[in-house]
């Protein structure tokens, strides 16, 4: 095995550097026979031809692009991300971690802003003082509660924050938190988790808390109706309001292929379905997918502030 390693990691440097690689007496195939041009490889474009070649890339990981933009009608951006991502390994044992968020502010640029940022920020530090310190300490041992529980002491602190740094404002979260083989969401407003899959399907992952939504559900309103009806923007549910909070939880495993995408409805509520899936689909990376999407809220008006997080899952970044 080590001696299998030491020559590929020799045709790497080969590659890199543009010389021919010495013979191993291994037939080379056409996947791993050197470029028609002789311009040197950058790093990226190296380790992107191992994998290519079969190279198993440990540990599990995912790419991740991220994506923000005021809009072009708004003269304050009130929406805040949170992109965390950290892998742990050595030995034996493997930790993948990412937390992801997306808040959307409303109450205007007094609070709104205010709102959503604080909320990111107690998200961040429940997360990290309950369980990314906890495995800093000992990657083997299990949480001390449920990620489920978790995640939901931390929205409801982070509500808790909203409340103080932000009272008559508020703000949606939709959250995602990776750890080991499972994704734990948590949802609260109308911003929205989707997922995409290689086979071209589109599946949102969360529940609108929305008038508009609740009576599309209870059959008063069609999906055409309710996207344009002028109390859209209308929450019943949302941080900082004041009442006890009820956001949704639930966890799905983590998938071997496919995007998940996190976005406010600057995004959703403006680029059509079908556009919104083709260009997760066709993007070479999430960075671009991210790049694409603001531009077409944009180019579609821009009403609203729009932020996007999209994850890709795949063997091609490492998962097995």
């Amino acid at each position: 095995m080590k001696e299998a390693l030491a020559r590929l990691w020799q045709r790497l440097r080969s590659m890199a550097s543009g010389e021919a690689a010495p013979s191993t007496g291994e037939e080379i195939s056409s996947q791993t026979a050197p470029l028609p041009d002789t311009r040197p490889l950058d790093t990226a474009e190296v380790f992107q031809k191992a994998l290519a070649d079969g190279l198993p890339l440990r540990p599990a990981q995912w790419q991740v692009g991220v994506g923000l933009s005021t809009g072009l009608q708004r003269e304050h951006n009130e929406d805040a991300v949170l992109a965390q991502t950290l892998t742990l390994a050595a030995g034996e044992y493997e930790v993948p971690f990412g937390l992801y968020a997306v808040a959307d502010g409303m109450g205007g640029h007094r609070f709104g802003e205010v709102a959503s940022a604080a909320a990111i920020r107690a998200l961040a530090r429940y997360i990290e003082t309950h369980l990314l310190d906890p495995l800093m300490a000992d990657p083997t041992a299990a949480p001390g509660v449920p990620l489920l529980e978790l995640i939901g002491h931390a929205v409801a602190e982070a509500n808790q924050a909203v409340l103080q740094a932000a009272p008559g404002g508020g703000t949606t979260l939709t959250a995602a938190l990776l750890v080991g083989k499972h994704i734990t969401i948590a949802h609260v407003g109308d911003s929205r988790a989707c997922y995409v899959y290689p086979e071209g399907r589109l599946q949102v992952l969360t529940r609108d808390h929305s008038l508009v939504k609740r009576l599309e559900e209870l059959g008063q309103l069609t999906e055409e109706e309710a996207a344009v009806h002028p109390q859209r923007n209308v929450l019943y549910r949302a941080l900082g309001q004041g009442e006890p909070l009820e956001p949704d939880v639930f966890q799905i495993p983590l998938p071997k292929a496919g995007h998940l995408v996190l976005c406010s409805d600057g995004l959703w509520g403006v680029v059509p379905a079908e556009e919104f899936l083709a260009i997760v689909q066709e993007a070479a990376t999430p960075l671009e997918a991210c790049a694409r999407l603001v531009h077409q809220a944009n180019e579609r008006g821009g009403p609203d502030n729009i932020s996007v997080i999209v994850l890709r899952f795949g063997e091609a970044v490492g998962w097995r």
